[in-house]
């Protein structure tokens, strides 16, 4: 059995510059059929290129399959389909594009589960252990807060989450890496708009 390369990203907030970024560091990687990308949502509102990272993953999709770039729902996205924010909220905004991107949007994933491993925006109701899929109310898959530190209750599974950067996690406003609490949750939104990186997550399954 060949093992599958998982890369993961998160938060990208409309900065299609560290996103191109991020990608060029995996794309050798991605060009080989034993990998995945998943991103764990809100890839828009904060930077200037909203339209532009959303293209970019579904042009992703579009060449490697949704089955090898698998893209989950963020709060962001979620305010959008459910509120009618919109996506490009400057002069660039475009009536046309908005409609093709929010019907994307719809298309989005709560959660994803690889291995032992669960990706999601924010999180999930960690007390419903193995029920957790069907005890998490909806909004928790996309706004979930506080992040959930430590073991995990009737849980024997990794929870890789972004949403609260790793700064305010890690209690260090310098720190913008993949944050691991020496259990079962990893989380990796680096706080992009302000450290202009793009964590990326490597898994082998």
């Amino acid at each position: 059995m060949i093992d599958m390369k998982i890369f993961c990203m998160s938060d990208i907030h409309g900065c299609y510059k560290e996103f191109t970024t991020a990608l060029s560091k995996i794309k050798k990687s991605l060009d080989n059929e034993d990998s995945k990308l998943i991103l764990l949502g809100d890839y828009i509102h904060g930077g200037d290129g909203n339209y532009e990272v959303c293209k970019k993953v579904m042009e992703l999709q579009k060449q490697y399959g949704t089955d090898r770039v698998i893209t989950l729902m963020g709060n962001h996205e979620r305010d959008c389909i459910e509120n009618g924010t919109p996506i490009e909220p400057t002069e660039k905004y475009d009536k046309n594009i908005e409609a093709i991107i929010l019907k994307w949007f719809k298309t989005l994933k709560l959660y994803h589960v690889e291995g032992n491993n669960i990706f999601v925006h924010a999180g999930i109701d960690e007390e419903g252990g193995d029920l957790w899929k069907v005890g998490t109310p909806k909004h928790y898959f996309t706004d979930k807060y506080p992040a959930s530190i430590g073991q995990t209750p009737n849980l024997d599974m990794n929870i890789i989450a972004g949403h609260i950067g790793t700064s305010t996690i890690s209690g260090d406003p310098n720190f913008h890496d993949i944050y691991h609490d020496g259990h079962n949750h990893y989380y990796i939104d680096g706080s992009t708009l302000e450290s202009k990186i793009i964590p990326i997550l490597k898994l082998t399954i």
